[in-house]
């Protein structure tokens, strides 16, 4: 039968002895990375896997993805931020999509092209590039929709697959998670998330 030593090279004898430098040897640390790897994801980063192709070809099905949950602790959620957010609908669902209209805002979807405050979108390349069609009760063609102080507007940038704010209205800024930030898997399509 082998003997356990302590740290200092001594045989530990007593079976208490044994107990307490496996405690300190090894439950401790397991423990401490534990509650670590909750604090980190809880308020700091957290991976997610992308189900659906709603957010193609910006993120495909099943990418890995990275998200920052206190980024907007401290800078305010910019138009074509790709957000992570509690889905109105089922409470139990987290959404990805891309933000595009900010609390305050007016939003119409008119020919494909996001219409923000009457005006085409201009600051973002990405929303420029995307063809959203009308669909649901806030996209129909022609409807301006007001966002509430409290909320915003998200589209995923597969418009023609993605069930998002033109369905179910707006999302709540309490809903918000965070910000997707890096792919990291599958190793072909690690890179930053634009």
């Amino acid at each position: 039968m082998r003997s356990t030593l302590n740290a200092n090279g001594r045989e530990l004898s007593s079976m208490n002895e044994k107990m307490r430098y496996l405690m300190k040897e090894w439950v401790e640390p397991i423990i401490i990375a534990v509650i670590l790897a909750l604090i980190i994801r809880t308020f700091v980063v957290q991976a997610f896997k992308i189900p659906t192709g709603s957010m193609r070809t910006t993120l495909m099905e099943g990418d890995r993805i990275l998200v920052s949950k206190f980024i907007y602790r401290f800078t305010q959620p910019k138009r074509g931020d790709v957000i992570v957010f509690i889905s109105p609908e089922d409470k139990k669902k987290d959404f990805i999509k891309r933000l595009v209209g900010l609390p305050g805002e007016t939003i119409q979807i008119s020919n494909g092209t996001i219409l923000v405050n009457n005006k085409p979108v201009e600051e973002n390349s990405v929303l420029r590039k995307q063809h959203y069609y009308n669909r649901g009760d806030f996209g129909t063609e022609g409807q301006s929709i007001t966002i509430p102080n409290d909320a915003y507007y998200a589209l995923g940038d597969n418009s023609a697959s993605s069930r998002d704010s033109r369905y179910w209205g707006f999302m709540p800024k309490k809903y918000l998670l965070g910000k997707a930030f890096l792919i990291y898997w599958p190793p072909n399509r690690v890179g930053i998330i634009k």
